[in-house]
C-alpha cells in the first residue's frame, strides 16, 4: 500500500516543475515583458510593431498557459479541451469581425 502512495506521488513530482522551474519562467516572462515595453521606443520598428507585439503576445500566453495553468504536465484532454475553446473563440471572434467589416461597413469614421 505504501509503496503504491510513494510511486504515485514520485510520479507526480516528476510530471510538475520544481520551483525553480517556475521562477525560471517568470524570468522569461518579464525580459520578454521588458523587450516589448523597449521595442514600443524604437522608431525604426514602428513598421512592424504591431506584428511584433503580438507575437511577443502570443509566446508570454503560451509559457502562461503551459507552466502555469499546469497544461505541459497534464492529461492530453486537458490540452485539447483549452485549445479547442481558444479555436473556438478566435473563430467566433473572426466571423463577428467579418460581419462587421462586410455587411455593417465597419467603423465610423471619427469626427473632425
Amino acid at each position: 500500500m505504501s509503496h503504491a502512495v510513494d510511486s504515485r506521488e514520485s510520479e507526480e513530482q516528476d510530471h510538475h516543475p520544481q520551483p525553480g522551474q517556475y521562477i525560471k519562467v517568470a524570468i522569461i516572462l518579464a525580459v520578454v515583458t521588458a523587450l516589448e515595453v523597449a521595442i514600443y521606443y524604437v522608431d525604426a520598428l514602428r513598421d512592424v510593431l504591431v506584428p511584433l507585439l503580438l507575437a511577443f503576445a502570443v509566446i508570454k500566453f503560451i509559457m502562461v498557459a503551459l507552466w502555469f495553468m499546469h497544461l505541459r504536465f497534464d492529461s492530453r484532454m486537458f490540452r485539447r479541451f483549452f485549445v479547442t475553446g481558444i479555436v473556438l473563440a478566435l473563430v467566433v471572434f473572426g466571423i463577428v469581425l467579418w460581419i462587421f467589416f462586410t455587411h455593417l461597413g465597419g467603423p465610423a469614421p471619427t469626427a473632425a
